[in-house]
């Protein structure tokens, strides 16, 4: 932690900092988990390290029709699921704290402010987790009533989570723009409750400013290609053959996962 631990600080104070950093970071990377669509599928402490990063990439996977309870591995349990995952980062910083706490016992001061950071850990999660919706929104506020409508009509729609939020990021007026992402067949009533949904967002993000740069910073938000494991899988089998065409393909268009890239890119 060179660099983000001050050496001049005491014990005390460099496990304080180390508590508030990791806290900051953890909240950080998993409310970015949420925003590209990506569950870690076995996120346990042991799979969660101090530096704000995890580690067991093996069960991992990106969401693709869109399911809060999504679950790349068989073994993972809803504990471990997509919109769980805020839960289970706050259980592996519970785990941390308890390992680090006695090493402060002889500070009660130290101690009590590292038992408020722990505490804390709920709040600034949320915090995170509403500031990244509101990102993916394009809107500068989090409206949490506009959110938990959107999440139902993402779950009766059966949206791919992906295509759905890049041709929302094109700040569309009417419901049929979004209708590439969904792969079932809707119902005129369902239509009706999209169209609803989509004038009350739009008269938001209009009210927010200028629907050029809001559309700009959702498709930095809001990444036009993600990880598909039928896509990935092709790629590996050939690998193993020898030729890595696939895998150099793919690698060169998920290093620009923000760009619209050429339409038989996107076509493919």
């Amino acid at each position: 932690y060179a660099g983000v631990i001050d050496a001049k600080l005491s014990f005390s104070d460099k496990v304080l900092q180390l508590a508030s950093e990791f806290r900051q970071r953890l909240t950080s990377l998993v409310a970015n988990w949420i925003r590209v669509g990506y569950c870690q599928g076995n996120f346990n402490s042991d799979n969660c390290a101090a530096g704000g990063f995890t580690l067991d990439y093996g069960p991992f996977g990106f969401c693709e029709i869109f399911d809060p309870g999504f679950q790349p591995w068989t073994g993972g349990g809803e504990h471990f699921s997509f919109l769980n995952q805020p839960t289970a980062a706050e259980a592996n910083y519970h785990m941390f704290w308890t390992a680090v706490r006695p090493l402060l016992a002889k500070d009660t001061e130290a101690l009590e402010q590292l038992d408020q950071i722990r505490h804390g850990f709920a709040e600034a999660m949320q915090k995170q987790i509403q500031k990244m919706w509101a990102a993916k929104l394009g809107l500068t506020d989090y409206h949490p009533k506009l959110v938990q409508r959107l999440l139902q009509l993402l779950t009766k729609s059966e949206v791919d989570y992906t295509i759905f939020f890049r041709e929302l990021s094109h700040i569309p007026e009417d419901v049929s723009a979004l209708k590439k992402s969904f792969y079932v067949k809707t119902s005129q009533q369902l239509d009706e409750q999209w169209q609803s949904w989509l004038k009350s967002w739009r008269d938001l993000v209009i009210k927010d400013g200028n629907l050029a740069e809001i559309s700009a910073n959702m498709k930095q938000t809001n990444p036009k290609y993600t990880w598909r494991e039928w896509l990935i899988v092709p790629a590996y089998q050939q690998a193993m053959q020898g030729d890595y065409t696939l895998v150099k393909e793919l690698q060169e268009v998920l290093s620009y996962p923000y760009d619209e890239q050429s339409q038989a890119v996107e076509d493919k």
